[in-house]
């Protein structure tokens, strides 16, 4: 096959191209959505379970109700070492874009160029030597973008450097739930290990009591064994809940990203309104609201501009090495009158063979792009499943707590009538030690359920998107210029 028959079979491609905005990029098309329109109700009621155009998330500073709360997130954003390396990444993207937003100009240059050369087959007298000199300015392989090979590569860069924008927003959404949660979890340990010390005290106190009853012949051995194993069994559990509050206050010192003053450290009583409650009905913007949804989506275009950088690859590459400024045989001369001069160097290659070099990376890039449709298809199922799993929890979590806090009721006039008859000497110690263990084992599952609701309310913003700034349109900072921060961190 002759380079003239290539010619004549791509010509007409290469004016097609030219003629279609010379770009071989494919246009881009969004992916259906690949789950229901509706979340499931799996036979629960509950207002969020309705779809609905629902109410726009508060700020993050507004759903938190808690000032100490509200300080820790503040010094997180400020702090936090993931989010420091995320806002960091995306002056490296800026930076790979503005790179690739070059590529279509020429780079001037200023330089001077001297050559001397023998010609002639012989030595010394039989050969001649020539010099020639040149100054001025220069282009060096300035290529002419007339297939948007250079243009997909820009459009890849800035679709990345949008898609690491929104991963740096994903991160925050992130870092403000885990804080959150980090805090709950310290909450809770505390309100733990409380109960736990009056529950010790308690039950040192019915050892105590069972042991005067025992020496005195009252009470039989078992009773006695029965407190011993109480009391010892609240020391264990204390010295588990002491360790767990160590813990907590460690992984909320990593999120928080530096030592935190004990003020901000201080229990609280958790109200049911620390967390301002997701308003019923789901907003129809949560594809649009999640940064990390955002971020596949631009991922996927990227892979799609860069389909059009390896379609280009086929087409001829054309350059341009010019030069103007002075030239001359001797340096001496060289900035002289008269010594003016230009040289204008156009090229063209047209590939032929390259061992099927350009047509493996267009399949890759065809490749890379079904991938980035995958992926963002799976963004979309796991946000679907996310909201779906924090709704079944906000519509049965409420009405366990309340079943709970009934338990616990019943429960503790159930040990104080046990008690009551025990030190009548009417009933045995083992009922009211019974008693009092139920009583322990409901107090307990209170708080647990409690930060457990809590937390589903911390999930359920995160998962619709709260957190960061959703009235922002992070298309728009790719015209800021390079210096300028991009995606700040507090709203």
């Amino acid at each position: 096959m002759t380079s003239s028959f290539l010619m004549r079979r791509l010509t007409p491609l290469a004016l097609a191209a030219f003629m279609a905005g010379c770009s071989m990029m494919p246009a881009y098309e969004q992916p259906a959505t690949p789950v229901a329109s509706e979340y499931p109700t799996n036979g629960l009621t509950d207002p969020g379970l309705q779809g609905g155009e629902g109410q726009q998330l508060a700020r993050w500073q507004d759903f938190v109700d808690n000032a100490q709360l509200r300080e820790l997130i503040d010094l997180s954003l400020s702090n936090n070492r993931d989010l420091r390396v995320a806002t960091l990444s995306i002056e490296q993207a800026r930076a790979q874009y503005s790179l690739a937003g070059a590529g279509p100009f020429p780079t001037i240059s200023a330089g001077l160029s001297a050559q001397r050369q023998s010609t002639g087959g012989g030595s010394g007298n039989d050969s001649t030597i020539s010099s020639s000199y040149a100054g001025g300015l220069m282009v060096s392989s300035w290529e002419i973008d007339f297939f948007g090979r250079l243009a997909s590569l820009t459009e890849a860069a800035r679709a990345n450097f949008l898609s690491t924008a929104y991963a740096r927003e994903a991160v925050q959404t992130s870092l403000i739930a885990s804080v959150a949660s980090a805090w709950l979890n310290l909450q809770t340990a505390t309100a733990m290990v409380e109960l736990t010390e009056q529950t010790l005290q308690t039950r040192e106190e019915s050892q105590k009591l069972t042991q005067l009853r025992f020496d005195s012949g009252v009470a039989s051995a078992l009773e006695m064994r029965q407190a011993e194993s109480l009391t010892a069994s609240a020391r264990a559990t204390l010295a588990e809940q002491l360790r767990l509050r160590a813990q907590a206050v460690n992984a909320l010192t990593l999120l928080v990203g530096q030592t935190i003053e004990p003020r901000l450290l201080q229990a609280s009583d958790l109200p049911l309104d620390v967390f301002a409650d997701v308003p019923a009905g789901l907003p129809s913007d949560l594809l649009i609201r999640r940064p990390d949804i955002q971020q596949a989506e631009w991922s996927l275009r990227s892979a799609n501009a860069n389909i059009g950088a390896a379609r280009a690859a086929f087409f001829p590459s054309i350059s341009l090495t010019a030069s103007a400024g002075s030239a001359s045989s001797h340096l001496s001369d060289l900035f002289s009158s008269g010594t003016f001069g230009w040289s204008l160097a156009p090229q063209a290659l047209l590939p032929i063979f390259d061992a099927g070099r350009n047509r493996a990376n267009l399949r890759g890039a065809e490749a890379a792009r079904d991938i980035a449709v995958a992926q963002y298809e799976k963004s979309i199922q796991s946000a679907f499943s996310e909201v779906a799993d924090a709704l079944a929890g906000r519509a049965t979590l409420g009405n366990q707590l309340q079943a709970q806090q009934d338990l616990v009721e019943a429960e503790q006039q159930r040990y104080e009538l046990s008690d009551l008859l025990y030190r009548s000497g009417v009933a045995s110690s083992l009922d009211a030690l019974d008693a009092q263990r139920s009583l322990f084992a409901a107090q307990q599952a209170v708080l647990q359920t409690r930060s457990t609701l809590l937390a589903n309310r911390v999930a359920l913003y995160r998962v619709l998107g709260g957190g960061w700034n959703d009235q922002q349109d992070l298309s728009a900072v790719a015209a800021e210029p390079a210096s300028e921060s991009v995606g700040s961190g507090s709203e």
